[in-house]
Formats: C-alpha cells, sequence, structure tokens
C-alpha cells in the first residue's frame, strides 16, 4: 500500500505543479505578449484567470457549507436518540 500512496502523492504533486506553472504563465507572463503571437492559442482568455477560480472557490465553499450542515444535523439526531 505504501507505493500506492507515494504513486498517488507523486501524482497530486504533478499535477498541482502544472496547473500552478499553467496559470501563473497564463497570469503574470502572457499579458506582456504580443496578441498576435502564437502562444496564445494554447491559453483561455484573460477573463476566464479570475472567472475560474472564483467559480471554483464557489463551489468549494458550497460543498463545505453542505458538509458541515450534514454533519450538524447527524450530530443532532444523535443528541435526540440519547
Amino acid at each position: 500500500m505504501e507505493l500506492a500512496d507515494r504513486a498517488v502523492g507523486f501524482l497530486l504533486s504533478v499535477i498541482s505543479l502544472s496547473i500552478f506553472t499553467y496559470y501563473t504563465f497564463w497570469v503574470i507572463i502572457l499579458p506582456f505578449v504580443d496578441t498576435d503571437h502564437f502562444i496564445h492559442k494554447y491559453f483561455l482568455p484573460q477573463e476566464y484567470a479570475i472567472l475560474i477560480p472564483i467559480f471554483a472557490g464557489v463551489v468549494l465553499l458550497s460543498f463545505l457549507c453542505l458538509f458541515i450542515g450534514f454533519v450538524m444535523l447527524k450530530s443532532k439526531k444523535k443528541k435526540k436518540a440519547q
């Protein structure tokens, strides 16, 4: 099992580093490159650089609130059963 955990950890690290590198290049470096350069075809428009993290944050907060609400309801049912 230890080998599988290491493989999953390595894969998650590579994916995280790839996303970080892509996003950093997209947000910090790409605005200084000419708009007619070929590299622009590999990236989404700049508006999405803000919209995607906002959407991901809203989804994450929604799932977090649902989880906390579910746990609170479950603990409330346990207290009533006692």
